[in-house]
C-alpha cells in the first residue's frame, strides 16, 4: 500500500458516506496537481478516479475492461471531488458503465469529466490468422529499472535509430518520436492501483508522448481513449508514440501501450491548443512529483 496518491479520504467520512448511502468524497493530494495552473488538477488523476469507480461498482468475473473513454469537460479544480455511476448496458457479452466526475466548487457541484468503460466478457479467439506486427519490428525496449525507482524514464529515438533513455525529462523536449516507460502512482492512499487503473493513468500521457515538441507540450488533451486487448502486468508501463496530426489548432495523438511482455493495448486523445499556457521542461524542476502533464 502506498501514501502515494492522487486522493484521500477520511475513514470516518467513508464509514459515515456508506451507511446513509450519500456520496463519497474525495481529497486531491499534491500528487493530482497539474503543470497547466495552479490549483487543477492534472488529467491521470481525473481519469484514474473514474476508471476504480467503475471497475470498483461494475467488474464482473468473466467480463474485461476493454476500453475506457472519458470527455474532460472543464478544468478539474483542486477541491473535493466524487465520482456518480450508473450502468447503462447490461448484456451478455458486453456491459457499459458511465460514470460523472463531479467537484465541489465554491458551494456549487460541477461536473468535470464523464467517463465509459465498456467490459467485454471473455472468451477465445475465431479460427484463421490475421495480420499483427512481426516482433522484430518493434522498437520499443524499456530501460532496466530499480524495484524501487518511482520515477518515470524518458525515451527518444537518436539519429542512428536507437532509443536513448534517461529520467531527465528536459533532455528529451525535442521533435523526435518519444516514449514513456512509468510506474503510476496509486489513486487513493492506502490502495493498490488494479492493472486497470495502472492502464488508465499510464494511458493518459498518450497526450505528453504525443503533444510534446522542441518547444513543450502546448496542445491540452479534451478526452482520452484507452483501447485493452488484455490488462498489463508488471509494475510499469510503457508509451510510444503512434501517430500525431496537427491542423488549424487541433491534434490527434495515438500511442502503443507496453509491459514486460509486449504490447497489450492503445491510447488515443484529442488536443486543442493551449499555448498561452505553454509547459516547458527545460525550465522547471519536475522532481519529487507526478510529473506527467
Amino acid at each position: 500500500m502506498s501514501s502515494i496518491a492522487f486522493f484521500t479520504h477520511d475513514a470516518e467520512i467513508a464509514d459515515a458516506a456508506a451507511d446513509n448511502g450519500s456520496d463519497l468524497w474525495f481529497t486531491p493530494t499534491r500528487y493530482a496537481a497539474s503543470l497547466w495552473a495552479p490549483g487543477t488538477l492534472n488529467g491521470p488523476a481525473v481519469c484514474a478516479l473514474a476508471a476504480r469507480a467503475a471497475e470498483h461498482t461494475y467488474s464482473v468475473t468473466g467480463f474485461r475492461p476493454a476500453r475506457f473513454t472519458i470527455d474532460l469537460f472543464k478544468v478539474a479544480r483542486d477541491s473535493p471531488t466524487t465520482t456518480r455511476s450508473r450502468l447503462v448496458r447490461d448484456g451478455g457479452r458486453i456491459k457499459v458503465a458511465e460514470v460523472d466526475v463531479v467537484q465541489s466548487v465554491d458551494g456549487a457541484e460541477v461536473l468535470v469529466a464523464r467517463s465509459t468503460t465498456v467490459f467485454v466478457k471473455e472468451s477465445t479467439n475465431p479460427p484463421g490468422e490475421r495480420w499483427e506486427r512481426p516482433p522484430e519490428t518493434i522498437e520499443f525496449h524499456p530501460p532496466e529499472t530499480d524495484a524501487d525507482d518511482r520515477f518515470p524514464w524518458y525515451g527518444a529515438t537518436t539519429e542512428s535509430g536507437e532509443i536513448e533513455w534517461s529520467q531527465d525529462m528536459g533532455a528529451h523536449q525535442n521533435a523526435r518520436r518519444n516514449r514513456l516507460w512509468t510506474r503510476a502512482v496509486s489513486t487513493v492512499v492506502g490502495e493498490r492501483p488494479s492493472a486497470f487503473e495502472r492502464a488508465v493513468i499510464s494511458g493518459e500521457s498518450t497526450s505528453l508522448v504525443g503533444n510534446w515538441g522542441s518547444e513543450g507540450i502546448a496542445f491540452i488533451n479534451c478526452d482520452l481513449t484507452v483501447a485493452l486487448s488484455r490488462l498489463p502486468v508488471g509494475s510499469r508501463i510503457g508509451v510510444e508514440a503512434a501517430s500525431h496530426v496537427e491542423v488549424d489548432g487541433i491534434s490527434t495523438s495515438t500511442t502503443n501501450l507496453y509491459d514486460i511482455e509486449g504490447q497489450f493495448g492503445v491510447g488515443m486523445v484529442t488536443g486543442v491548443d493551449n499555448s498561452a499556457a505553454t509547459i516547458d521542461f527545460t525550465a522547471i524542476d519536475t522532481g519529487n512529483r507526478y510529473s506527467e502533464a
